[in-house]
């Protein structure tokens, strides 16, 4: 898909990879003028806009041995921005890494049928609360049934709002143990081998559930329909919530916790787009990657439209945990699991690192870069053009009297 935009795009004279800070500079005030926008939405295209730039401020990284200086600019932390979510993301990983059993895993994803999606968009915060209570509830309904598995197992899940191609299409990542813990808390019981619950129970299940919710919250109000809802929209609800074939499926199951780790660590940080997928903005607009080796090409305005989709409400958690991930087991049920699958090996504590004052004082927290190095094993404190010596912060108003001073 190709198309053109009015708004003219500022020349990349420096080379350097398309960042999504980059897009919205250039296309973010033609969407303002031509959208109707959210206060949540205004307030990340701001963010982004504004990231690792001077308006943030920032300081000067100086080489203690090649004298070699780049400013640095501060980051948005804006949870939509690509650019900022990395070290956050390798933060929560490293956290969630000792809840992880040793044992397999299933990944189901859940999904709403076309026909609610506009629904979705008039009430976002309701309907996205909606889709992980039902999917959740569905999951525990079955996995405590004696006849399927009678134990209660660890549950992460992930909302996505979008496809490859930035459409909008609301679904829930699932991420569930292979077996759970006993009600009585003796055992641990295993689920077949490649095998969770029948997709076509789990779909039943889970329309049921949202459906009661769904109209629930149309009853009481906490559900309104659009303004310019269709004259049918009525009828369309009823097709979707009784006579449409929900789509639910399991995909192949996990080999073990650290393919659990990976996947956690491609899907939790992440809204929308990652700067990796960005290809290239010129004058034709932006193209970015698609599935398959794919490649999608928008006007600007029209790739920020559809980005701006996918902002969620203020304050809303995209990542849950149920079962014993649940915060109410964290320490105690999900101990006790843990000691069932590894009873021979105890489960070391973890601890994080830290620096300490040069009188030897009391232990100070690590800095970003120290933490980042330990998680990555990225370094940002060496310089990158002799790859030796560290840099150093210095204010930036020195920029003027750095001889090595780097504008890129």
């Amino acid at each position: 898909m190709v198309a053109t935009d009015a708004c003219p795009v500022p020349a990349r004279i420096d080379g350097a990879r398309v960042q999504m800070g980059d897009i919205v500079r250039a296309f973010g005030s033609a969407l303002r003028e031509t959208s109707a926008l959210t206060s949540a939405q205004h307030e990340v295209l701001r963010a982004l806009s504004r990231c690792r730039t001077a308006a943030l401020g920032g300081h000067l990284a100086v080489c203690d041995t090649c004298g070699h200086a780049t400013p640095v600019y501060n980051s948005c932390r804006n949870r939509h921005c690509p650019t900022c979510q990395s070290l956050d993301q390798h933060r929560w990983l490293e956290a969630r890494r000792a809840r992880i059993l040793p044992t397999r895993y299933f990944h189901v994803v859940f999904t709403l049928p076309q026909e609610l999606r506009a629904i979705v968009r008039y009430n976002r915060e309701a309907l996205y609360a909606m889709l992980f209570g039902a999917a959740s509830q569905t999951l525990l309904a079955l996995s405590r049934d004696p006849r399927r598995l009678g134990a209660l197992p660890a549950i992460t899940m992930v909302l996505h709002t979008w496809t490859r191609e930035l459409l909008f299409h609301p679904h829930i990542h699932a991420v569930v143990s292979a077996g759970g813990l006993s009600p009585d808390g003796a055992r641990w019981v295993p689920t077949r081998n490649d095998y969770l619950f029948p997709v076509k129970v789990l779909a039943k299940l889970f329309r049921a559930k949202l459906r009661a919710a769904l109209i629930e919250g149309l009853t009481s109000g906490v559900v309104t329909l659009p303004p310019d809802s269709a004259p049918d929209v009525l009828d369309q609800l009823r097709a979707a919530l009784y006579r449409t074939d929900w789509v639910v499926y399991a995909k192949a199951p996990f080999g073990g916790a650290e393919q659990v780790y990976a996947y956690l660590g491609r899907y939790t940080h992440r809204v929308g787009i990652a700067n990796a997928r960005l290809r290239a903005m010129d004058e034709r607009g932006v193209t970015f990657a698609t599935r398959g080796g794919g490649q999608c090409t928008l006007a600007g305005v029209d790739f920020l439209r559809r980005f701006v989709e996918h902002v969620l409400p203020k304050g809303f958690t995209r990542i849950r945990h149920y079962g014993l991930l649940a915060p109410c087991h964290a320490t105690t049920t999900l101990v006790r699991a843990r000691v069932l699958l590894t009873p021979s090996t105890p489960v070391a504590p973890t601890t994080e690192p830290s620096r300490i004052t040069p009188d030897g004082a009391e232990p100070l927290p690590p800095t970003w870069v120290e933490q980042l190095l330990a998680l990555t094993g990225v370094d940002a404190g060496r310089c990158a053009r002799c790859n030796v010596g560290r840099l150093v912060r210095r204010p930036l108003d020195e920029a003027q009297h750095a001889p090595g001073w780097d504008t890129s």
